[in-house]
């Protein structure tokens, strides 16, 4: 199983970006794909994700109204699509996956990506 994100990059704060993990490997579908974010010093923190079998999607409150998730099953492409950056979203992202259901708890995450950073200039 592998997850590759990428889309990241320097973007002025008000800007979009779209991020994108590319699975391969899965053998199902019954898995929630989230999007986690790390800030230089602070903790990981889980943001969106998606249960790929209906496309029910979650967002963590501080996120909510910019990010959205989507997912092409046919391409086995997730997309994170980011709206009037700020400052403060700079990161680096991560796609991960867990079994069955959206729980947003990285000790629950069974596959990561590698990352790939944002950075939102002021």
């Amino acid at each position: 199983v592998q997850l590759v994100e990428s889309g990241g990059g320097l973007v002025q704060a008000g800007g979009s970006l779209r991020l994108s993990c590319k699975l391969s490997g899965f053998t199902s579908d019954d898995y929630g794909i989230n999007w986690f974010r790390q800030a230089p010093g602070k903790e990981r923190e889980g943001v969106s994700c998606i249960e790929i079998r209906d496309r029910t999607t979650y967002s963590s409150d501080s996120v909510k109204g910019r990010f959205t998730m989507s997912s092409d099953n046919a391409e086995n492409t997730v997309t994170l699509q980011i709206y009037d950056l700020k400052p403060e979203d700079t990161a680096v992202y991560f796609c991960a996956a867990e079994p069955y259901q959206c729980s947003a708890y990285d000790q629950n995450m069974k596959f990561w990506g590698k990352g790939t950073l944002v950075t939102v200039s002021p």
